[in-house]
């Protein structure tokens, strides 16, 4: 019975609700609507002194010394005579100089002999003549003969200073690792040459060597044969100067040291 008068009380408020007129809102009048004012942007013509770029003089001054004819164009006097010293394939970085040695800081001339006492001691044992005898700082060597691949490994310039820091004037095998042959023009240490005969079999260490550089020729006077190199190019200005940053002082590329 209470459910039955809950019920009609509950529908007879819903009827009076729903039959009361629902107010509905005032339509927005277009005044009451605030519209933000632009005003056009004026700019202001460019000063008559302002001068176009286009009409702007400029002036290079190119440096005196950096002309062709003051750069060395061949290395024709530059030859070689000694001793060489044959090693095989792909002799690595850490052969040349292991890595316990890349403390040595090479612009140190303390630093730098010891880098030359060094050079070539990661050799395997087999190799029964060594590159620096012992308690010797220097090599008797002045000639490297490397096979194919010579200088692979870590990127380390260390390791054509060290050969270099030994005694060591160039190196002649039948190809490089890249970054040795980079970092040997770029320190100046030795010159990397080339030729296509596979001439770590046809030389033993011990075998007297010239290396003329403007003939492009080794000569093996032990054995009595010649071999044509492949040019140096470019690079051998750059390595007869002492490197990189010595050929840029050398041709006015950069700013001599001062004294």
């Amino acid at each position: 019975m209470a459910a039955s008068l809950s019920h009609a009380t509950y529908s007879a408020t819903f009827a009076t609700s729903a039959s009361k007129t629902p107010v509905s809102p005032s339509p927005l009048s277009p005044l009451s609507i605030k519209v933000p004012t632009f005003f056009p942007l004026s700019v202001k013509p460019l000063s008559s002194t302002c001068t176009p770029l286009a009409s702007r003089a400029f002036t290079l001054t190119a440096h005196a010394s950096s002309t062709p004819s003051s750069i060395p164009s061949d290395t024709s006097t530059t030859t070689f005579h000694g001793l060489c010293y044959v090693v095989r394939d792909n002799i690595d970085t850490d052969q040349i100089i292991p890595a316990e040695y890349l403390t040595l800081v090479p612009s140190n001339p303390a630093d730098y002999e010891k880098l030359g006492s060094y050079a070539l001691v990661g050799l395997p044992s087999s190799y029964t003549t060594r590159f620096i005898e012992p308690n010797e700082t220097k090599t008797k060597y002045s000639i490297v003969i490397g096979g194919a691949n010579f200088g692979c490994g870590s990127s380390r310039e260390h390791a054509p200073v060290a050969l270099g820091a030994a005694g060591a004037k160039a190196v002649v095998a039948e190809s490089y690792a890249r970054i040795l042959f980079r970092n040997s023009v770029a320190t100046g240490e030795v010159y990397p040459l080339e030729l296509e005969v596979r001439i770590c079999e046809e030389c033993r260490t011990g075998d007297v060597l010239t290396v003329e550089l403007g003939e492009n020729r080794l000569i093996n006077h032990t054995t009595g044969k010649e071999y044509k190199l492949k040019p140096i190019g470019d690079a051998g200005p750059v390595i007869e100067a002492g490197g990189i940053f010595a050929y840029a002082r050398k041709t006015g590329m950069i700013p001599s040291q001062s004294k």
